[in-house]
């Protein structure tokens, strides 16, 4: 209850901060999209960062981050109208959506809208969701996900290998990457069943036309070894240190 106090606080002060991290294309045919993804953090009364898993559960538990979701898209296709990215440039943009906004009746017509307004490129947006709330909420994500892929957006299945369950709903799910949980990229070069969890992986989705990127890459070691395998992004701080997004743009509402 602490915690929703401070969140609530701190989204009226406006201090949420948006950060982009880069996802390095590992093979050099030149030809890869440029993948960058939307990191949340909050700024607490000290000035201090907050990083997201001291906030998220609590605005998750309070029903708040259907509201955070909603100001992440504004401010994402706000800076895409305003940035530096051309717009039939092969970029991607990904935003991470929560579970409850994947339940939330109203909030695939609310990006359905601020697609309609904003007019950015379809193509250049992707949404991340973990396995865990595509599953829960399975028939939701499946219309979530279909509607607006038809529109032209991709999607990125987050932490994939942390719920083995996925393997058997993968089939099903029509997304264009899969982030390979950090949990066993971290430790693939000393661990053998690390190791081979992020083969599998990996061959699963080229299996299945789906590209891989490859979590919390914090060292050359395991970058050398995702590269190896072919696994087609990197993605963690030994890639590219998560920086600010310059947000002095006007919103679009």
């Amino acid at each position: 209850m602490q915690w929703i106090l401070r969140i609530t606080e701190a989204f009226e002060q406006n201090r949420f901060r948006l950060y982009k991290q880069t996802a390095m294309p590992l093979n050099n045919n030149g030809k890869q999209t440029k993948y960058e993804e939307l990191l949340l953090r909050m700024i607490d009364s000290n000035s201090a960062l907050i990083m997201p898993m001291a906030f998220i559960p609590a605005a998750e538990r309070y029903g708040v981050m259907p509201s955070i979701d909603r100001w992440i898209i504004r401010k994402a296709f706000s800076w895409l109208i305003a940035g530096p990215i051309k717009k039939d440039e092969p970029y991607v943009l990904a935003i991470n959506l929560s579970g409850q906004s994947l339940c939330d009746d109203y909030f695939l017509d609310f990006i359905i809208e601020q697609l309609a307004v904003s007019q950015i490129n379809p193509r250049q947006i992707c949404f991340e969701i973990t396995e865990t709330a595509a599953i829960v909420n399975w028939g939701r994500a499946l219309r979530f996900i279909s509607t607006l892929k038809d529109m032209g957006c991709s999607f990125a299945l987050d932490d994939f290998g942390s719920g083995m369950s996925s393997f058997a709903y993968l089939k099903s799910l029509p997304v264009d990457f899969i982030k390979i949980d950090g949990s066993f990229v971290k430790d693939m070069v000393n661990d053998q069943v690390d190791f081979t969890m992020v083969e599998l992986i990996n061959r699963l989705g080229h299996l299945m036309n789906i590209k891989t990127i490859a979590e919390s890459v914090e060292d050359q070691a395991v970058l050398e070894k995702i590269t190896q395998l072919g696994v087609d992004y990197a993605q963690g701080h030994s890639v590219h240190i998560p920086e600010l997004l310059e947000l002095n743009v006007p919103e679009i509402r």
